[in-house]
């Protein structure tokens, strides 16, 4: 199982926008194969900070299939206008819990 992690930035004064939205989003990303379960955090220091987590069967999961799907546009035309500066995404493997 990989994790996807986003830092996002959403510019201020857009954050409900940007919450509304991802409430529509989040299907696109549960429809693709792979897809286990997303989960988004509001930074409670800076309001204008979210914590996308994603988790994904495998890395090609969301790097070969999420990304390269119409899904993907349509996520990207929904959400990335949100986005300054636009966020590094990266992948974690689990190796130790509690």
């Amino acid at each position: 199982m990989i994790t996807e992690h986003a830092l996002l930035e959403v510019i201020p004064g857009r954050e409900d926008e940007f919450v509304a939205t991802m409430d529509r989003a989040k299907a696109i990303i549960a429809a693709s194969p792979g897809f286990i379960s997303l989960r988004v955090e509001r930074c409670v220091e800076r309001p204008s900070r979210f914590l996308l987590l994603v988790l994904w069967e495998t890395l090609e999961a969301h790097t070969e299939g999420f990304r390269d799907s119409d899904g993907y546009q349509e996520w990207r035309a929904l959400l990335h206008h949100f986005y300054d500066p636009f966020p590094v995404v990266e992948h974690f493997e689990t190796v130790a819990t509690a």
